[in-house]
Formats: structure tokens, sequence, C-alpha cells
């Protein structure tokens, strides 16, 4: 399967700092500040979108690792962003270099990686866990 995927491709995602998105409220931490585990689903979004549009129809990514530094606190009420550009395609593994900001200054970066599936064999496999 050639998935024609090539470097350089670029997706971001948005969102606001809510007390649905904070630490406290995700149980990471006892502050009302942008969760990290909220700032991680924000990276693999901007990270799928990057090259969700250019699979063939049935194909999806999923994540498979995270390598990403949490570097400030972005207060409730404050606009978050995500960058991912793919740095790497080896087969079905895409490797993203990935970047957070909120209004003010950077908030997090790393490496984020996603592997191609074809949806439905992959939720077969694991609808199969069950029994």
């Amino acid at each position: 399967m050639d998935l024609n995927l090539k470097v350089g491709l670029t997706g971001e995602a948005q969102d606001s700092v809510t007390t649905e998105n904070t630490a406290k409220k995700y149980g990471s931490g006892s502050i009302d500040v942008y969760a990290t585990p909220a700032m991680i689903g924000l990276i693999e979004n901007a990270a799928l979108s990057a090259v969700d549009s250019l699979l063939p129809e049935g194909f999806t990514t999923v994540g498979i690792e995270l390598n990403v530094k949490h570097l400030a606190a972005t207060p409730i009420g404050m606009a978050v962003k995500a960058k991912a550009a793919l740095v790497q395609v080896d087969g079905r593994r895409l490797v993203f270099k990935v970047e957070a900001f909120d209004d003010v200054e950077k908030i997090g970066e790393g490496e984020h990686q996603r592997f191609v599936v074809q949806v439905d064999k992959f939720m077969a496999k694991s609808i199969n866990k069950k029994g």
C-alpha cells in the first residue's frame, strides 16, 4: 500500500482552557491550569489533522508513542494551539515534531509517533479482546 505521505506535512489544533480541561479536573494535578493530558490530546489531534485527509478510505492513524515536555502553565481563559510537522515516514510509522503554545509562550514540545491502520481490522482485533 502506497500511503503517499511526505515529510513536511503539517497540522494544527486549537482549544481554550476551561474548567473541563484543567489538571484538577483530569486528576493529573490539584490546580486549575491546562492539564498535561489535555495538551497531549491536542498534540495528537494536530498530528492526526496533518495526514488524516490524505489516507485511503477506511484508514486512520493511532498514537503509539509520545515524548513530550510540558514547559509552562496556562490559566483558565487562555487559548492553546498545537502544531505538528511530519518529519519521518517509515512504512506505516509516522514521526512528528510537535509543539504547543498559549497566547504568551511555548508550553510544550517533543516528538509523537503514529501508526497507519485499517479501521475495520484494527477494531476487529480490539473487539476480539473481549472474548
